[in-house]
């Protein structure tokens, strides 16, 4: 697939199914400024509109210190009420967008993740992290609030009342916390991590790409259903494999011990 020349994103293919993203402005802690959620927007709608033969994503952060350490405050010194509320609505639809894409996405973060650096790492499908890395929304002690659907996906990942406490209280936390708390999926040395998180991406890849898609579809939007209407979107989303190549293959290459071939259709 060919991509625009992004400014603040470099694009690296690993194989012809994977894509890792890095945020790349280094010399800022990888903040998301404006151009970034411009092309933040751009690239997860192009993924979800026209994935080719992309299968996973892994999104990470350029350098060692930051994976993403939130909105940048120097360019938002002294902006005006009316360029801030703009300049979130793109921050918004780049944040959906990235909730929303079909592809798996995982956070691979390789240092501190602050406000929106962690709500961009809750909006992916899982988190690897660095021992390292802290984590905080930080925004009330900032004057505002979490914008970046933080209130909505760190209670669903470490439940209410401890979301509440760190919310409110805008204290940061550890890797090991996140893990205990079931933030984060898998604490990965600093070196190791790009290779762990790449190495499950490479095993999503492996699987049928529409049988992955389908099933992210079933769990992101039954979690916000009561069982059994969760339960017929999940019936729903099986029937849409049944009569697909992928599932005939699949079925025959088990019988015939040997890999399947997968070609997403």
């Amino acid at each position: 697939m060919d991509f625009p020349a992004y400014a603040t994103l470099g694009l690296e293919a690993r194989g012809a199914h994977v894509l890792v993203v890095t945020m790349n402005r280094p010399q800022v802690l990888n903040a998301l400024n404006t151009q970034m959620g411009r092309e933040q927007l751009e690239l997860w709608t192009r993924l979800a509109a026209e994935p080719g033969e992309l299968r996973c994503v892994v999104l990470t952060g350029a350098g060692e210190r930051a994976f993403c350490a939130g909105g940048d405050l120097k360019e938002r010194d002294g902006m005006s009420d009316q360029a801030w509320r703009a300049q979130h609505e793109i921050f918004e639809r780049a944040y959906m967008a990235l909730a929303e894409c079909t592809l798996p996405v995982i956070a691979a973060v390789n240092g501190h993740a602050f406000g929106g650096g962690l709500e961009m790492a809750l909006c992916c499908d899982f988190i690897y992290a660095v021992p390292g890395a802290r984590f905080a929304l930080s925004e009330t002690s900032l004057g505002i609030m979490p914008g970046g659907m933080g209130t909505q996906t760190l209670p669903r990942a470490v439940g209410e009342r401890r979301a509440k406490e760190l919310i409110l209280s805008a204290r940061a936390f550890s890797a090991a916390e996140g893990r205990e708390w079931g933030l984060v999926n898998r604490i990965c040395e600093p070196p190791r991590l790009l290779e762990e998180a790449l190495a499950t991406a490479q095993a999503i890849a492996g699987n049928a790409p529409l049988s992955v898609r389908q099933a992210k579809k079933s769990i992101h939007y039954g979690l916000q259903m009561d069982l059994m209407t969760g339960y017929r979107l999940e019936i729903e989303a099986y029937n849409r494999l049944v009569d697909t190549a992928d599932r005939r293959e699949g079925v025959k290459a088990f019988n015939e011990k040997r890999k399947p071939r997968f070609e997403g259709r």
